[in-house]
């Protein structure tokens, strides 16, 4: 069967907290990890998940490690660093510090420097950290048609993760703009630009039945969507002006 999809916004980051969306990619305030302690009492899946995906940048390394604990102190679960998940703009706070593999690993130490993990943060798999994921050029651009297809490309690739004789259980740690690609939720004014996802919001979802590898999309759950209600909520800006003009300029070519 294909698998089950839990998405997981980030907490919340420095850049979150001061509208300074030129901070480079943003850690966690003490908010946020606050928010992640919440998530981790209430989260009823500790048990079931078979595999964690975050994208590589700073805050949802930290926000995956800090809600996840309970999972991912289970030895046969593992962690996996997917440029893939990582947000759709190009300002600072959404362009990873960490270029490759080892600029990752070496990153971690000063990342969990003050956090008591149930696990060893050196079980973070960081071989899919590949030079130039972080260069926002190309399949990474912050270009409507390059993040539609990344999505497309992330939806094909964990539907066609090996079946299993239950559903698989899979958790996504990523960013609020991207949620909406990925989703195909279109919830949001502009998803170049915001998003309608909370921090630390988590929802989940299961793939269409007419869903193939090549063509893959998520139905949120009744559950989920009863958990949370489907109010329209006020939407979280994420970026500057300056990021507005830029999706203004793009529509406009």
């Amino acid at each position: 069967m294909p698998p089950r999809i839990h998405i997981i916004r980030h907490a919340q980051g420095e850049h979150n907290a001061t509208r300074n969306d030129t901070i480079r990619d943003a850690v966690l305030t003490q908010k946020g990890k606050g928010q992640c302690s919440t998530l981790q009492s209430a989260f009823k899946y500790h048990n079931d998940i078979d595999i964690v995906f975050s994208s590589p940048l700073r805050r949802t390394i930290q926000t995956a490690s800090l809600s996840l604990g309970p999972t991912l102190a289970r030895r046969e679960v593992p962690i996996v660093l997917l440029p893939s998940l990582q947000e759709v703009s190009n300002l600072g706070c959404d362009v990873g510090l960490a270029n490759t593999t080892d600029d990752v690993k070496q990153m971690l130490p000063t990342l969990f420097a003050k956090e008591e993990l149930p696990f060893d943060y050196n079980k973070i798999d960081t071989s899919h950290v590949t030079e130039g994921w972080n260069s926002k050029k190309g399949y990474w651009a912050y270009e409507r048609d390059a993040i539609t297809k990344r999505a497309a490309d992330l939806r094909g690739f964990l539907m066609q993760r090996p079946e299993k004789q239950l559903t698989e259980q899979i958790v996504l740690v990523t960013h609020g703009a991207f949620t909406h690609f990925l989703t195909e939720d279109w919830d949001v004014r502009d998803p170049m630009t915001g998003t309608a996802w909370l921090n630390c919001e988590h929802r989940i979802f299961d793939f269409t039945s007419d869903s193939t590898t090549a063509d893959a999309h998520l139905r949120e759950t009744d559950e989920s969507r009863s958990s949370r209600g489907v109010e329209e909520r006020e939407h979280d800006p994420h970026v500057l002006e300056e990021l507005a003009k830029v999706s203004s300029n793009e529509s406009q070519s």
